[in-house]
């Protein structure tokens, strides 16, 4: 991926809407050179006709390098550490566990945590026989053009790292193979380089899990055991294959911080590792060591401030094993759940008493995600004072380990998609306990795109997409607009499938003539009726046998065309800007329509901005 640097500020929303992840950065390293997409950007943006899949001659963005949105507490700005710069989206509070919540279950093989093996005496890690087991990352990546969406972008390639951890697998960082079209590790001291699949992603901890078949590149391989989590300043090392060369390198520090951080490329809160070690382009997927030779995590970003120096973040083995256990049960990668409640710290005595509690603890439900299953739960006005007989602090926090805190939401991180958890609440003065089913996040603009390429209609010209961050990056936010900038930030899904579609362009012909300028306006209504999704609109135009197609926009705008005169058109449209299909395959499939969605729009469709912000305000966070 592309060393950029993430411009975290949109213009329209600068006061509200800075994030909190402008300074986090990936260390992935591009081919010989050190790219600024800064410099590609003002290039790229001028790009809004119609162009081939070649853009630059260097990468573009890609979405590990997105701008995240809508945090308003830190300003922090992070760099993967491979090489690509880049911002992932807002988090939402997903974290690492608290003892052993969620992870009871024991039908399939789990990994464990192993500090048996490999023990090694300090200062002698340059010998030490497990360094063989770091590998190199040669990946060719090829993104989706989100402005374009029937086409890709050029491709370029990067370099990462990443470990041996048995039985023929790999880890790595999920934004060191973002996008990829190819992948090849080689092996310390070797000069082949062998190919690998990608096995697994989880976007949301940023971690990736290779497997190579070459039986060759195998031999005499010795692969790591995750250790335990480490504690404050103990030794670490990180080694990988950063820019400056070649070989392996080596980087010593100590552990600085361990709690709930914000990952940059998933858009979530887990719990981190704080290092000062240097983390370099080229360390991303690489493994950290204390010492005894124990790996103690993945090495992902680092933040980088003109008031900071010397801070690294390391994905803990806790969050590692996590994703591994997670692909075991199910075969592919879940996620991480969440409990979908919007919270509000209780740290004023006037507002416990208020709500009736009596003693200094809980956080309070202003708000309740309609796609979670909280939502059949939980109500507005409750106190959650306990998650499975853990007791909550008015600040939204939970015992860890001795003599420390951290923030709530590590305990539900530490569950698996469908696992039931035990909250404690205070309802109207009444204590209960409820059960709550936790699910990976439903989210109304996406900040990832599952199957890698956009969905697209073309009608006449009219060229409609769902939005999404990766779209609204590429687009500029500028160009998007306040208000749909707005419902990206802070709208909550209504139902499940819900998206916001939009007109991106308009491809000038006859047909549509006035129309040319639209762009990048928010569909509402397709003939007197309200769009849920992209699929839901192509249904529409597929049955309608109106004389005219009518499209509502945002601010009341129309457009308007005569049915068999946009038909007739849409094929010579196609011919004359060289897009191979009307539609992307997607919508080329039946659309089933859901009885929940009917309802959730008769119930509301009107704008309720709410903040996606998991910290924000100083009071607010998400769980």
């Amino acid at each position: 991926m592309a060393i950029t640097v993430a411009n975290c500020c949109f213009s329209a929303l600068s006061s509200t809407f800075k994030s909190r992840y402008c300074h986090l950065r990936f260390a992935t390293s591009p081919s010989h050179s050190y790219f600024d997409a800064r410099s590609l950007k003002a290039t790229n943006n001028k790009k809004r006709a119609l162009k081939g899949s070649s853009s630059s001659a260097s990468p573009r963005k890609s979405n590990a390098e997105k701008k995240l949105p809508g945090r308003l507490k830190d300003d922090k700005s992070g760099l993967y550490a491979d090489g690509i710069r880049g911002q992932g989206d807002m988090g939402r509070p997903q974290s690492t566990g608290f003892k052993s919540f969620g992870t009871q279950r024991k039908d399939k093989k789990e990994f464990q945590l192993d500090s048996r093996e490999q023990q090694v005496e300090p200062g002698s890690l340059q010998d030490a026989n497990f360094l063989n087991a770091v590998v190199k990352v040669y990946c060719t990546h090829t993104a989706p053009d989100y402005s374009l969406p029937w086409q890709k972008q050029r491709q370029y390639t990067s370099t990462g790292s990443a470990f041996m951890i048995g039985d023929g697998k790999l880890l790595t960082n999920a934004h060191c193979v973002e996008h990829d079209t190819q992948v090849k590790v080689k092996r310390r001291g070797d000069d082949t380089k062998y190919v690998a699949k990608v096995l697994a992603r989880g976007v949301d901890c940023d971690i990736a899990l290779l497997s190579v078949e070459s039986e060759e590149f195998w031999k005499g391989a010795k692969p790591l055991h995750l250790g335990h989590l480490p504690r404050l300043q103990d030794a670490v090392t990180v080694v990988g294959y950063p820019l400056g060369g070649d070989t392996i390198s080596v980087t010593k520090g100590v552990v600085s911080r361990i709690e709930v951080t914000s990952y940059a490329h998933g858009s979530s809160d887990l719990l981190g590792i704080q290092i000062d070690a240097a983390i370099n382009p080229g360390n991303s997927g690489g493994p950290a060591f204390n010492e005894q030779g124990e790996c103690i995590g993945v090495a992902f970003q680092v933040y980088r401030s003109e008031e900071a120096e010397n801070i690294g973040y390391v994905i803990p083995t806790t969050v590692v094993s996590h994703f591994l256990n997670d692909y075991e049960r199910n075969g592919k990668y879940t996620g991480f759940p969440c409990l979908g409640v919007l919270l509000q710290k209780l740290e004023n005595p006037a507002l416990r008493a208020c709500l009736q509690v009596q003693s200094n603890e809980g956080v309070l439900v202003r708000r309740v995600e309609p796609t979670s299953d909280a939502n059949n739960v939980l109500k507005q006005g409750d106190v959650i004072a306990s998650f499975d007989d853990v007791h909550v602090g008015s600040e939204g926090t939970v015992p860890f380990r001795s003599n420390e805190r951290i923030a709530f939401r590590y305990l539900i991180s530490q569950k698996f998609a469908g696992d039931v958890a035990e909250l404690g609440i205070i309802r109207a003065g009444k204590i209960m306990k409820v059960q709550v089913a936790l699910n990976p996040r439903v989210h109304l603009v996406p900040y990832h795109i599952d199957g890698g390429q956009p969905s697209y209609l073309i009608i006449a010209g009219l060229v409609f997409t769902p939005l999404s961050e990766p779209l609204i990056e590429e687009e500029c936010e500028e160009s998007i607009g306040l208000k749909l900038l707005a419902k990206a930030r802070y709208s909550l899904a209504r139902f499940k499938e819900e998206q916001i579609v939009i007109l991106s362009q308009v491809l000038a012909n006859e047909v549509n003539i006035g129309y040319e300028d639209m762009s990048n306006q928010q569909v509402l209504k397709f003939n007197g009726t309200r769009i849920k999704n992209i699929r839901h609109l192509a249904h529409l135009v597929t049955c309608c046998q109106d004389k005219y197609l009518v499209f509502e926009f945002e601010d009341n705008y129309l457009a308007v065309l005569e049915r068999e005169a946009a038909m007739a058109a849409s094929s010579r449209i196609l011919k004359d800007y060289g897009i191979p299909s009307e539609r992307s395959d997607d919508l080329l499939e039946p659309y089933v329509e859901s009885l929940g969605d009917n309802q959730a729009i008769e119930q509301d469709f009107g704008e309720s901005p709410v903040s996606n912000l998991e910290i924000g305000f100083d009071g607010l966070l998400w769980a």
